[in-house]
Formats: C-alpha cells, structure tokens, sequence
C-alpha cells in the first residue's frame, strides 16, 4: 500500500512537474542507497524516509525541491548548505538535478542515515 502511494506521487509529479521529478527521482535513489532497511512513506505532502526512526524527507514546491532532514540541527554542516533556524530540522533547497551533487545530498544523507541509527 505504502509503494503504491508513493508510485502515485512521483507518476502525478512526473505529470505535471517534470523538473522536480527527476530531481526527487534522484534524490530518492540516494536515499534509499544510504543503507539497508530503510522504508519510505507519502506524509506532509511529499516522501519520508526512515530506517529506527525517520531520517529525512524530500517535497517539491512551486520553485524547488527540499531535502528535509528531521535531526538537521545537529548535522555538521560540513559543505555549509543547509538551510534553517528552527530546533531540530534543517533543509537543503534543489533548483535542478546538478544541485545534488553541486550540494553534497549524498554526504548529508549519509550523515542524517547514521545519526538515525545511532
């Protein structure tokens, strides 16, 4: 039930925001790269992933695409991208495809994935 949802999502945004897609698409394989036993669900309007506890999320907007990380806070912002004043989150704005490289999405995933296992 829960893929299904998610095929859902990305077949409507494939639709109707092609960019954003492959963007997600992208972000989404990374994700789901960053180790084993990691579930994904459609909450808030866009992807949630989880391995012990939820790690991170990616929603597309009007403009771009963000990668949410829910422990963002206390990430070290090692590559200096993460945007956020809140408590805890912190997130990472995607304008296109060359942005996740351009921003690092692997290494802050990987670093979300651990501090969840942690």
């Amino acid at each position: 039930m829960t893929g299904n949802r998610v095929q859902a999502l990305l077949d409507e945004m494939r639709d109707h925001q092609p960019d954003h897609f492959a963007i997600v698409l992208r972000v989404r394989e990374i994700v789901l790269q960053a180790g084993p036993s990691i579930s994904e669900e459609v909450k808030y309007g866009g992807i949630l992933f989880s391995a012990c506890t939820p790690f991170c999320g990616v929603f597309s907007y009007a403009g771009h695409v963000t990668l949410e990380f829910s422990q963002g806070a206390a990430l070290p912002d090692t590559h200096g991208v993460l945007l956020g004043q809140g408590k805890l989150r912190r997130h990472i704005k995607l304008f296109s495809v060359s942005d996740i490289e351009d921003r690092h999405v692997t290494h802050y995933v990987a670093a979300a994935r651990q501090a969840a296992d942690a």
